[in-house]
């Protein structure tokens, strides 16, 4: 089938430019160097495509990911980079044969790994973005804590995630060293063979890392798209049908608030001014007088966050030049 038989809004994935990005990072970033994170994507069978590139550890942001990375033969090393409490699902997947490593930033998520079954541990280390992690100064001590309850402590992790989207290379830089330097402190008092971070923002920036944990590379978004060093094409958009032309000079479609990640912005048409989106409608005018679309036209949409987006639909499709579906995905990761 076509573009024109989906049934709108829709997932689109750009298969030229999809494979481009998997390139380019693979060949920067090759093999156990890079643990994507299929939190931006949800979908095992991209994830297989990652594989494909070489990439056999994977990040994950929720249990639910474990255990359908898991379930579809991708489990040879997942780290959950997440603090959870509740682990009593993932001692299962340990014992089905995959490897899972979770973060561990306080004594209680060090109990929890034990009670669940999870005998493997990154202590997560605080660099500067105010969520989740230990201080540094405290790192070693949590980790000889875990190791006294029989944990294996493998490293540590440190998300500075709040350089990503800084768009100054020199500012992004310097700012990622103070992070890393925090991390590679605690990482002295801690031990262990990974120093896990970074993600699609800091791809080269972060060279402090032993494994880099980007996500967003892969699909992208306007957010990314509007860091100039950053070289990964836009590959994912939500096709979308107008429903509705106004004589006073807006156009309609059929896609809103349930289709897109908004906590980065509004999504984007080209050549068009989007003015607002609903629950089930996203409302725009036309740049320098080009005539509206008509009913009925498929106009593509680019979200401005592609992680929340793809965690709305429920599938995904690939399609090539000639905008034929080549194949459909579902997003098989969602929920919790």
């Amino acid at each position: 089938m076509d573009l024109s038989d989906l049934t709108t809004p829709a997932l689109v994935v750009d298969e030229a430019a999809f494979e481009r990005n998997l390139s380019i990072m693979s060949s920067h970033r090759p093999g156990a160097r890079l643990r994507p994170h299929v939190k931006a994507h949800k979908t095992t069978e991209l994830a297989r495509r990652q594989h494909a590139h070489d990439h056999h550890s994977f990040t994950v942001a929720t249990v639910r990911e474990v255990v359908g990375m898991a379930q579809a033969g991708l489990g040879e090393d997942l780290l959950l980079a997440n603090e959870v409490l509740d682990m009593r699902r993932l001692g299962a997947v340990v014992q089905g044969g995959a490897r899972v490593t979770v973060a561990v930033d306080s004594e209680p998520i060090a109990r929890a790994a034990v009670t669940g079954g999870v005998r493997e541990v990154l202590i997560d280390v605080n660099v500067g973005l105010p969520r989740c992690g230990v201080a540094p100064d405290r790192a070693g001590a949590l980790a000889d804590l875990c190791r006294s309850f029989g944990l294996d402590v493998r490293g540590v992790m440190g998300y500075e995630g709040h350089l990503m989207l800084l768009d100054d290379p020199a500012d992004r830089l310097a700012q990622t060293e103070q992070c890393m330097q925090l991390l590679l402190r605690a990482h002295d008092d801690v031990g262990g063979d990974v120093i896990s971070g970074g993600g699609t923002g800091t791809w080269t920036d972060n060279t402090w890392v032993t494994e880099l944990q980007a996500g967003s590379y892969a699909l992208m978004d306007t957010a990314y798209g509007a860091i100039t060093d950053v070289p990964f094409e836009q590959a994912l958009t939500v096709l979308t049908t107008v429903v509705s032309v106004s004589d006073a000079g807006w156009a309609v479609v059929d896609a809103g608030l349930k289709a897109f990640g908004m906590d980065h912005g509004k999504p984007t048409v080209l050549g068009a001014d989007v003015w607002f989106c609903s629950d089930e409608h996203t409302v725009f005018s036309m740049q320098d007088d080009a005539p509206l679309p008509a009913v009925g036209e498929r106009v593509r949409m680019v979200p401005a966050h592609v992680d929340p987006t793809c965690a709305l639909h429920e599938r995904m499709h690939l399609v090539n030049s000639h905008e034929v579906v080549l194949e459909t995905w579902p997003v098989d990761l969602r929920g919790w």
